[in-house]
């Protein structure tokens, strides 16, 4: 006789982890607990964070922050007896490694505490305007929540706590030496420093704030509503440029001696108020973060290397906190990189393919030239949303109603030339400069007389505009 022998019966698991391999899940249960692809989703949205540069920078902060605290831990425990053996020693080591956390916590809540300030003054004055920027920030999706003005400043107020219980720590490690600094005092500030942003975050995620409508609010609709609602009048006096340019070169700073004077001279303040008419935050906010990244690194870190007791740590402290000024002057770039992205102006492909870069170098190594090639650029356009126009006017200042390009009589527009800094007006000419076809070919957007322009000095200016004709509205394009 011949035995039969049964199939062997699959091992627990296996159709599982097979599926898994192959990409297809019997269910969306088994699916959620396959590593693999997990893990393949956490890479990718670690990636795709990781790629904004404001990110990357916190991502550094981190790294630091996170190097310090296995540090100190590490001697706290005695895994590092051996290499410092020498109880003193390892008593002033974990003095150093405080040091130095403190002033990476004590510069994170001064940059931030700004941002702070500015949304605790909007829920105040809590305007329609303020209720946009708050909701953008503290609500899911943006949207009206029952009481958020309460919910919200419940929030602002913990985040406010955040940043004075860490600088109730600063000055705890600033004014007392180790022996005579209160411990109790220190626990309590770690605490409250630890405590209240966490209740925030959990109060953000789980509160009212946090939670998805089941219906649409009235008054989100009627807003929707109204932001769907265009001014035909307007828009038949009104230039939409879809493809804008940077308003002379970067060095091209004798445009405008004006611009190029108060930007190199009053950078923050300049900066700040390019920063507001672009739609890109409050002037004050800017200025003063500005001035606290190309400051405050510096006399952190020399206020804790005087607390520091040895030969070489403090002057690396020194070096660092100078080093970290210098580099605050990459907020300009960031910003430069969110004002051509927004605007979708032209960026330069020259150092490693990326025009962030680019931005980046520019503000480090000429911060002026760039912020001047800015604000050039900001004055020659009208703004308004995200996008940049033009107001076309005679030379009497009354609006000129611009024709559709299906309607023609268009050749007035293919003669406009730039202007080098400040708007322009369209000048019409006599009817001795009409061509044969009746258009004005003559016509131009002049340049003011507190910029002159010098024919051998300035060279040729490009053509401004040319029709768009697939776009709805009166779309125009610049071309080089």
């Amino acid at each position: 006789m011949v035995s039969q022998s049964s199939p062997a019966k699959p091992e627990p698991g296996h159709r599982f982890f097979r599926l898994c391999r192959s990409g297809h899940h019997p269910s969306p249960f088994q699916s959620s607990f396959c590593p693999q692809n997990q893990l393949e989703k956490t890479v990718e949205v670690l990636q795709k964070w990781i790629r904004s540069p404001e990110h990357f920078a916190v991502f550094l902060w981190l790294l630091f922050v996170a190097g310090g605290l296995i540090l100190l831990f590490l001697v706290m425990i005695g895994l590092l007896n051996g290499t410092i053996p020498n109880s003193d020693k390892r008593k002033d080591w974990i003095e150093i490694i405080n040091q130095i956390l403190n002033a990476l916590f004590t510069m994170m809540a001064i940059y931030e505490h700004p941002k702070f300030c500015h949304h605790l003054i909007l829920l105040l004055r809590w305007k329609p305007a303020d209720q946009i920027v708050l909701r953008k920030v503290y609500t899911k999706n943006g949207v009206p929540k029952p009481n958020e003005r309460r919910h919200m400043m419940l929030v602002v107020i913990l985040l406010h706590i955040t940043c004075i219980a860490q600088y109730v720590y600063c000055g705890l490690y600033w004014g007392y030496t180790r022996k005579t600094r209160p411990e109790w005092a220190e626990n309590l500030s770690i605490g409250v420093g630890i405590g209240a942003p966490v209740l925030a975050i959990l109060y953000t995620i789980y509160s009212v704030l946090g939670r998805v409508n089941d219906e649409p609010d009235e008054d989100e609709e009627l807003q929707n509503q109204q932001a769907e609602q265009i001014d035909s009048a307007a828009m038949d006096q009104k230039i939409i440029i879809t493809s804008p340019e940077w308003i002379g070169g970067l060095f091209d700073c004798g445009d405008d001696t004006t611009v190029s004077c108060l930007s190199f001279f009053c950078t923050f303040c300049v900066f700040g108020w390019n920063m507001e008419r672009l739609g890109f935050g409050n002037m004050y906010v800017h200025i003063i973060t500005f001035i606290l990244f190309c400051t405050a690194p510096f006399w952190i870190f020399a206020i804790s290397a005087l607390n520091v007791h040895d030969d070489t740590i403090p002057l690396i402290l020194v070096i660092t906190g100078s080093v970290l000024c210098i580099f605050g002057l990459l907020y300009g770039g960031f910003w430069r990189s969110k004002m051509r992205k927004k605007f979708k102006l032209p960026g330069t492909f020259s150092c490693c393919g990326s025009p962030a870069i680019v931005d980046y170098l520019q503000w480090l190594l000429c911060w002026s030239c760039s912020l001047a090639q800015e604000v050039r650029t900001a004055n020659f356009y009208d703004i308004e949303d995200n996008g940049f126009y033009r107001m076309v006017t005679d030379s009497e200042g009354r609006s000129v109603l611009v024709p559709l390009p299906r309607e023609g009589n268009l050749g007035f527009l293919h003669s406009y030339e730039r202007s080098r800094s400040l708007p322009a007006a369209v000048h019409l000419r006599s009817s001795s400069d009409l061509d044969s076809d009746g258009f004005n070919s003559m016509a131009s957007f002049g340049r003011a007389l507190t910029c002159p322009k010098i024919p051998w000095t300035t060279p040729p200016s490009p053509v401004l505009m040319r029709v768009e004709e697939e776009r709805p509205l009166r779309m125009l394009e610049l071309s080089d």
